[in-house]
């Protein structure tokens, strides 16, 4: 067993020590998006990754009435449903990948990506345009695409195979082209059909905010499956006598999706802020950068302040959120926690260490250690933020 001790964030204080309230704030936001039409609804077909109901023989009997049933599906998802009943399972599990993915790049900044329930799955937050927004659609989408293209290699659906890309040129002419690859051509189309279909349902004047938000949804759907695709590699197998490796047999595979994570990542860096002109077109907010390609991820909103609790944008804040006291980055304690400061507390952790097998026939298992966990706090109240 791990004792540890932790940091948590306060909650916000005012000058009498009572908890503000921001009641006022929150009436006056409320009443302000009564005349804003909300562009995500509230549920979404990332809702797949977190029924638990995903199973593939429970799509072959009574497919139709299941699909209609299924909660987040606009009605073009749901009549793809209708047609491949069977690919249902692996958008989900696309989509559950894509969650995870997230959560792990997220793990350490104020926004991490968390799941607020089974059907809307990131709650409020979504609605705004922001950079972290258009990274869960990249990824979103990413994930689609690898887990119906490996379902197909892996003979799990009946519209589709082993790849049959064209064999590369500079491959040597020794090798043979041929194994069962990752099939990326019929990944990257069905996600783009099923991905995009909720987006091309809809139509909005032209020049409306809620034209440059389905801009912007499907242009990072897009860079999200093309980041898939660019990482996409070339894997072989020797064969031969005693490993001679006098032959051998290659095929397309995909990368590791932690690859494509990281490279997401690095596109949500460096994300382009839009606008639209007079004309209803996206255009780059600063042209003193280079304009972004089909592989850059976009967004038309600034990020919302994910340092407290607000219900109106969704953020839950970084109150409770471990931090780590001796990093000067986001992760540290004092850029997680907003200033606020951090508490230590008490943690008890099994862990299973050192063991060691004893004939015959038990484990011997050290398990008990001592650790102390930063956790962030509501408020700075006039005392040292660092307190041991």
């Amino acid at each position: 067993m791990k004792l540890g001790l932790g940091c948590v964030c306060r909650p916000l204080y005012g000058p009498r020590g009572d908890v503000l309230n921001s009641r006022h704030c929150v009436v006056a936001l409320t009443l302000l998006t009564l005349f804003t039409q909300v562009v995500v609804t509230t549920n979404s077909w990332w809702s797949l990754a977190m029924n638990p109901l995903l199973i593939p023989e429970a799509y072959i009997i009574g497919a139709q009435p299941l699909c209609s049933q299924l909660v987040g599906l606009s009605q073009g998802q749901k009549k793809l449903c209708q047609l491949y009943q069977d690919h249902i399972h692996y958008i989900g599990e696309g989509a559950k990948m894509g969650i995870q993915e997230c959560q792990y790049q997220f793990r350490n900044r104020r926004w991490n990506c968390s799941t607020v329930d089974n059907s809307s799955v990131f709650g409020r937050v979504m609605q705004i345009g922001s950079r972290e927004t258009a990274f869960t659609y990249a990824i979103s989408a990413a994930g689609v695409v690898n887990a119906v293209s490996r379902a197909c290699r892996e003979g799990e659906l009946s519209s589709c195979g082993c790849s049959r890309a064209a064999r590369p040129k500079d491959l040597p002419r020794d090798w043979l082209w041929g194994g069962c690859g990752d099939n990326l051509n019929y990944g990257y189309r069905f996600s783009k059909e099923f991905v995009d279909a909720r987006e091309r349902e809809k139509s909005y004047p032209k020049g409306s905010y809620e034209s440059a938000r389905l801009m912007m949804n499907l242009h990072n759907n897009e860079a999200g499956r093309r980041m898939v695709s660019d990482l996409a590699h070339v894997s072989c197998k020797c064969h031969g006598v005693s490993g001679s490796c006098s032959l051998k047999t290659c095929w397309l595979q995909l990368a590791d999706f932690r690859k494509v994570g990281d490279a997401l990542k690095e596109k949500y860096d460096s994300a382009a802020a839009m606008k639209l002109n007079s004309r209803g077109k996206m255009v780059q907010m600063h042209s003193k950068f280079n304009a972004p390609t089909s592989h850059d991820l976009v967004y038309i909103e600034p990020s919302p302040d994910y340092c407290v609790r607000n219900q109106t944008t969704g953020s839950l804040g970084t109150v409770g959120r471990l931090c780590n006291k001796t990093s000067e980055g986001m992760d540290g304690c004092e850029l997680m926690c907003c200033g606020r400061g951090y508490d230590q507390y008490k943690a008890q952790i099994v862990e299973r260490c050192h063991c060691k097998f004893h004939w015959c026939c038990y484990c011997q298992v050290q398990a008990l250690h001592q650790n102390r966990r930063p956790v962030c706090l509501q408020v700075r109240r006039g005392l040292p933020a660092c307190r041991p």
